[in-house]
């Protein structure tokens, strides 16, 4: 079953063959921008802190207030998908979406001379529009898109497809949205846990296709980090509950590292503790590890553990020491398979600042692979 974006509703409808995707419909690269640039501005429109209608902004007049229930609407959907997270997240999108971003993104490639095949995109759910950077990589560069949502994330690019369909109706004949298994795809980008990630491999093995597995985001600590640091630090480990890749989810600290200034940056974000999904797994995990006798060291909202593992569970951080950097180094670069962003202050080649995981750029690719360069050479 598809979805037919302009009749609102499902219905039953022909396959997409590799035949009819080269019935292809001309838009232009700076068309195709500028339509992009539009959804910007609609997205400009919604913040946390503050609904600002604006009248120039194309079709509000059919989406604006339709959009902003859906976003109070998304926790019915996704009990993690809090109006602060999803409002953050179509912030960040709306920031990305400029002129000036998707010129600097796009200079370096040749999008004029791509044949345009039909990619089929599986994607994740675990925070709101995760997603949206294959779709949108797609779509720009000339390809078709045959989406599958995943479950927990059903409704926002849905929606934000129909605007796109609205400001361009040529879109309509790009995008696709399917229920069960791809099929007639020419390639397929796949996002999910290492066990769907073996089935990703078998299943399209003859396909192009790039598939992504788990991993986790760290942070190098020097004990030189001031309080503003960690308040990043505490954005990097707490925005969306800790669920995405990019998330912090272990720290690397010196020798006899003492935590009681990275307890003191973080503690604005106390209040993480009051929604009650993240505190039952608070609870839950803290438990566990008390009854396994780990030691740990717990703020009343965020335990810290000593471990070698990257990935460590919501609510919690794992941490290791370090008696050398360069040794750290050289460890972080031969595992880079199972890190997603390294942060520190700089002092850690292309580490990203405290605080920026979850403003990645257009360009900054998720587990480092180039999404437009694989649609170039399919």
């Amino acid at each position: 079953m598809t979805f037919d974006f302009r009749l609102n509703k499902p219905y039953f409808c022909c396959k997409i063959t590799s035949k009819t995707i080269h019935k292809q419909i001309n838009m232009t690269l700076e068309h195709k921008k500028n339509i992009f640039v539009e959804l910007g501005k609609f997205l400009s429109q919604f913040s946390e802190n503050e609904i600002n209608r604006n009248e120039n902004v194309l079709h509000n007049d059919l989406f604006f207030n339709d959009f902003l229930d859906l976003i109070k609407l998304s926790q019915s959907h996704n009990g993690w998908y809090t109006p602060e997270q999803v409002f953050f997240a179509v912030n960040s999108w709306a920031e990305a979406l400029t002129k000036e971003n998707l010129d600097q993104w796009l200079s370096e490639y040749n999008l004029k001379e791509i044949e345009p095949k039909l990619v089929g995109l599986i994607l994740a759910g675990n925070i709101p529009l995760v997603g949206f950077h294959d779709f949108l990589s797609v779509l720009i560069s000339g390809h078709k898109v045959l989406v599958k949502t995943s479950s927990n994330d059903q409704h926002l690019l849905p929606f934000l497809a129909k605007y796109l369909i609205a400001i361009e109706p040529k879109f309509s004949e790009y995008i696709t949205f399917v229920e069960g298994k791809l099929e007639n795809f020419d390639a397929v980008i796949a996002t999910g846990s290492n066990n769907t990630a073996r089935y990703f491999e078998y299943y399209f093995k003859d396909k192009p296709s790039i598939i992504r597995k788990n991993r986790n985001s760290v942070a190098v600590l020097n004990g030189k980090e001031s309080k503003e640091d960690f308040l990043g630090l505490g954005e990097d480990i707490f925005r969306y509950f800790g669920l995405g890749c990019r998330n912090v989810s272990k720290l690397f600290v010196p020798k006899e590292y003492k935590f009681d200034t990275f307890f003191e940056g973080i503690f604005e974000f106390q209040d993480v503790i009051h929604y009650e999904k993240y505190a039952n797994n608070y609870d839950y995990n803290k438990a566990v590890f008390l009854m396994s006798n780990f030691k740990l060291l717990d703020n009343g909202f965020l335990t810290i553990k000593e471990d070698s593992s990257y990935s460590s569970p919501i609510s919690s951080v794992f941490y290791e020491f370090y008696d050398n950097l360069e040794d750290l180094k050289t460890r972080l670069e031969t595992e880079n398979e199972q890190i997603q962003c390294v942060v520190s202050n700089g002092f850690i080649e292309n580490s990203i600042p405290f605080g920026k995981t979850q403003k990645p750029e257009l360009w900054d690719y998720a587990d480092n692979v180039d999404t437009i360069k694989f649609l170039e050479s399919i």
